[in-house]
């Protein structure tokens, strides 16, 4: 498969993400996370029982892994059950944009041009968009808790933003490492749930939805994702990511039953011009 496609469909599988969260909203975060994450660890186990070197990297890049596969789900599935989920959605997916503003602090050579703070303000300012236009929806509480449902959302969008750039600076590693990410992740978060969260008894449906997050958005798109970036061009595929905010959010109005609103399509065009004119110039 090439670059291009690996991240086309990479992208595909995260549009399905916030509805997927969105539908187990119920279900305690820590499990969910935990458990989607061990499932898409899966496919990578095979290889690595018959070659002990495809999981073998250092303590520092395994710990870059965790702090970007559970740090960013775990934020994220906090995120939409705290703040109407179309909104939360599109601040979390500033992420693409975060990538581009913060090269510079985390790649050598990277410059930060003017361009690149005027699209960092045109992004926020439609987060912002996007924030006020939720207030008036029935996701919103009047005590005011959708409201700071929107940090863990943008907490998520830096960490993931983050992780991505840090990947480009840590030793070379094979991309079925991701799975011991996956695994390592999982297993914390599930560990944070017996300690942290009640215990609860899923129906079988709930538990398809998080084999279907697990394999997909949680699993899948990880392995394609880091194909793409190894084997294609960092900024043609950059650009492809800004195709994710768009496809999600029609996928969550659509999942939702919500009709499109004003304030959904400005903040929808505002963060991908933003984030198509930070990455045009290097």
């Amino acid at each position: 498969m090439s670059p291009i496609l690996c991240a086309l469909t990479a992208i595909a599988l995260w549009a399905a993400l916030a509805s997927l969260g969105t539908a187990l909203a119920h279900v305690p975060p820590f499990l969910l996370t935990g458990a989607a994450l061990i499932v898409g660890s899966m496919p990578s186990w095979p290889r690595a029982l018959r070659d002990r070197a495809a999981w073998r990297v250092p303590v520092s890049t395994l710990a870059l892994g965790i702090y970007g596969l559970f740090g960013f789900h775990f934020l994220l599935f906090i995120a939409l059950r705290h703040a109407p989920p179309v909104e939360a959605n599109l601040v979390n997916y500033l992420w693409p944009l975060g990538m581009v503003v913060m090269a510079p602090l985390f790649l050598p050579g990277t410059a930060l041009r003017p361009v690149h703070v005027a699209a960092a303000l045109l992004g926020f300012a439609g987060a912002a968009v996007a924030i006020l236009g939720a207030r008036g929806s029935a996701g919103a509480t009047a005590a005011g808790t959708g409201a700071w449902g929107f940090v863990p959302a943008l907490g998520s969008a830096f960490i993931w933003s983050s992780y991505s750039l840090w990947t480009q600076r840590v030793a070379p590693f094979p991309t079925s490492a991701i799975g011991l990410f996956g695994l390592v992740s999982g297993a914390l978060s599930l560990l944070c749930h017996a300690l942290l969260e009640p215990p609860v008894a899923l129906p079988a449906r709930d538990w398809a939805l998080v084999a279907i997050c697990g394999l997909g958005p949680l699993g899948a798109a990880f392995f394609l994702w880091d194909r793409a970036l190894k084997g294609g061009d960092v900024r043609q595929i950059g650009i492809l990511s800004y195709l994710t905010p768009l496809a999600s959010t029609a996928l969550l109005l659509l999942v939702t039953g919500r009709p499109p609103s004003w304030s959904i399509a400005l903040a929808a065009a505002m963060i991908v011009a933003a984030a198509v004119m930070g990455a045009r110039v290097r």
